[in-house]
């Protein structure tokens, strides 16, 4: 049975993990501790980025010999495999460890097996403590394995009677400074940020961070079917990040960095928009799209989570933070589960994932 000692390492696991939300993809984020025979910690690491050391790399390096006959507590069940790194199982057991305790078993068929390996050396192990905080970190890189597909994260602002811009159009700001600052946040955790031909046209907006020091710039996404929105010197196509402009396979247009999808009866296809970006290493999508495109994403099955921002305003008219989501009536609802409310400046932040197998 575990400890109270053994909670608070896997929990300190835990948060050095996601210190690498944001840099590591196509890898997941993962924090090791490791404490001595005594039950002293001695050594700590998270994996930095893809194609650098991992966490149980980190960990032993400042562990040292200190390591020998200790335990490791891992988010994640060390790899089994030889990639751009050697495996952290075996070096696991090279170490001396003697009992290694891990959050979430590795799903990934060309990983898993770390487990078995440190048994057939020798060391103790132990699956599940702190499984679902463990998970709940992961979820990005553990939907993408699971699925085949990013992990989206689906954000928007709207007023109190949920609408996201006025009668006439105008939307800036109905949230407070405090909530546009926390979305530097959320788009410095992902991947890639996403949005459609209608918010390029009314806002030209940059989708790059701001405001972090050391963030990696997620590649920056424009949904544009008829390639009609993105035009030479929008701000998404300067030098501060990556970007890809998603238009229809017989859209005509020159720009640089178009990726040609297959249409539907409502724009392009979100199935083949995920999969084009799982292929390019993107594991957690941030959906910053208006209405008529996370309808799509809706009707799609394709978000897993929704981060509103609701500010204490009223307007009575204007357009609703949905549209077309292919949901007719009452019993269709796609019914979420809130998992923290938060005050933001004078808004409300509410976070809710959508259910399993919904």
């Amino acid at each position: 049975m575990a400890t109270a000692a053994d909670s608070t390492a896997m929990r300190r696991a835990i948060a050095l993990a996601a210190r690498g939300l944001g840099s590591t993809s196509p890898n997941p984020v993962v924090g090791c501790v490791i404490t001595d025979a005594s039950g002293q910690p001695v050594g700590e690491g998270f994996h930095q980025r893809a194609g650098g050391p991992h966490a149980e790399i980190h960990a032993l390096r400042a562990a040292g010999e200190r390591a020998r006959g200790g335990t490791a507590y891992v988010s994640l069940e060390p790899c089994n495999h030889t990639g751009r790194t050697g495996p952290c199982a075996q070096a696991l057991a090279d170490a001396g460890i003697a009992r290694v305790v891990y959050a979430v078993g590795d799903p990934n068929p060309q990983a898993t097996g770390g487990a078995d390996t440190l048994r057939a050396a020798g060391a103790e192990v132990e699956q599940g403590l702190l499984a679902d905080e463990a998970e709940a970190g992961n979820i990005a890189w553990l939907t993408s394995v699971r699925l085949g597909r990013p992990y989206v994260l689906w954000k928007y602002a709207a007023t109190l009677d949920g609408r996201i811009a006025a009668a006439d159009g105008t939307s800036r700001w109905i949230s407070s400074p405090e909530s546009r600052a926390d979305v530097h946040r959320l788009r410095a955790e992902a991947d890639a940020v996403v949005v459609g031909s209608g918010t390029a046209r009314a806002d030209d907006p940059h989708l790059a961070v701001r405001g972090i020091e050391g963030a990696v710039q997620p590649l920056r996404v424009v949904v544009d079917t008829e390639a009609a929105a993105v035009r030479p010197g929008a701000r998404v196509l300067d030098d501060a990040a990556p970007t890809v402009i998603a238009v229809a396979e017989d859209a005509d247009t020159a720009l640089p960095g178009v990726v040609r999808l297959p249409r539907t009866a409502t724009g392009l296809s979100v199935p083949a928009l995920l999969a084009e970006l799982h292929e390019r290493g993107v594991r957690s999508v941030l959906l910053e799209g208006g209405p008529t495109l996370a309808g799509a994403f809706v009707a799609a099955g394709a978000v897993d989570q929704v981060v509103g921002y609701l500010a204490p305003v009223l307007l009575g008219e204007g357009p609703a933070a949905l549209a077309h989501a292919g949901i007719t009536t009452i019993t269709e609802a796609l019914r979420l589960d809130v998992t923290e409310t938060v005050r933001i400046g004078p808004d409300l932040r509410i976070t809710a994932t959508v259910p399993k197998g919904a």
